[in-house]
């Protein structure tokens, strides 16, 4: 079952919906669960709240799935070029889309320290980082795995599908440099052939991550999808398989 609740995010001054996946025995059960937080929510669950009309359906499939969780999707930030801006934790001068005010880290500040606890105290969750995790595609991706370097105190794992990488790819190594990953990190890279004009430049820059999570004895799985596009249909595919590589 999905419930959605308006939010208030302080430092933005600007409500946010949130889009909240239950089990559908929820409320007739006393069970604690896995969270998974996960950017651009409204594109998850039902096409007819997704951007472009066609979702995740990742409501179905977790219906049918052999372990239960809640999903708590974040819907994203739709005026102008607000989404880029939230969903990128550096400045970035030169981006294909134009400069970028990174307000990443701050919109994952609000997460850690208001929405993450309101959602425990609010649902049944099991809170401990071992039982949480993010996830994300394309800018919602890189943020995934920003998210998982900067606060792998309390993410475990993280969905990083075809990830906007190259938008910050030396902050993000620098990022790597100045944090500790736990061992028991989980990370899931993937990207579409159809949706890159150069496969073997988006894989070198997943690589170099994949590399150094290796390197610190944590675990990275990289998926690489013949012909997929960058597109919900295309990471709507894999729901089956980036749950079981973070989760069994």
């Amino acid at each position: 079952m999905i419930e959605k609740f308006d939010v208030y995010i302080e430092p933005f001054q600007l409500w946010r919906t949130m889009h909240i996946y239950l089990p559908n025995n929820y409320y007739e059960s006393h069970e604690r669960y896995p969270v998974m937080y996960m950017y651009d929510g409204h594109n998850l669950f039902n096409d007819q709240d997704a951007t472009y009309g066609k979702s995740w359906g990742l409501s179905d499939f977790l219906d049918h799935y052999d372990k239960p969780f809640i999903i708590v999707g974040m819907e994203c930030n739709h005026k102008g070029h607000e989404r880029l801006n939230e969903y990128c934790p550096y400045d970035v001068e030169n981006g294909f889309f134009g400069p970028i005010t990174g307000k990443g880290q701050i919109y994952m500040d609000w997460v850690v320290n208001e929405l993450k606890p309101m959602i425990d105290q609010k649902y049944r969750t099991i809170p401990f980082r071992e039982c949480t995790g993010i996830g994300g595609s394309s800018m919602g991706g890189l943020m995934a795995f920003y998210t998982v370097i900067h606060y792998n105190q309390l993410f475990s794992k993280a969905a990083c599908l075809s990830p906007a990488l190259s938008l910050c790819i030396h902050q993000l190594q620098e990022e790597m440099n100045h944090h500790d990953l736990n061992k028991d990190t989980r990370v899931y890279w993937s990207f579409g052939t159809g949706e890159v004009s150069n496969v073997q430049y988006f894989l070198k820059n997943i690589q170099l991550f994949n590399d150094e999570i290796v390197r610190r004895e944590a675990q990275s799985y990289i998926h690489i999808v013949r012909n997929g596009g960058h597109n919900e249909a295309t990471w709507g595919k894999q729901n089956q398989l980036y749950f079981d590589v973070l989760w069994k």
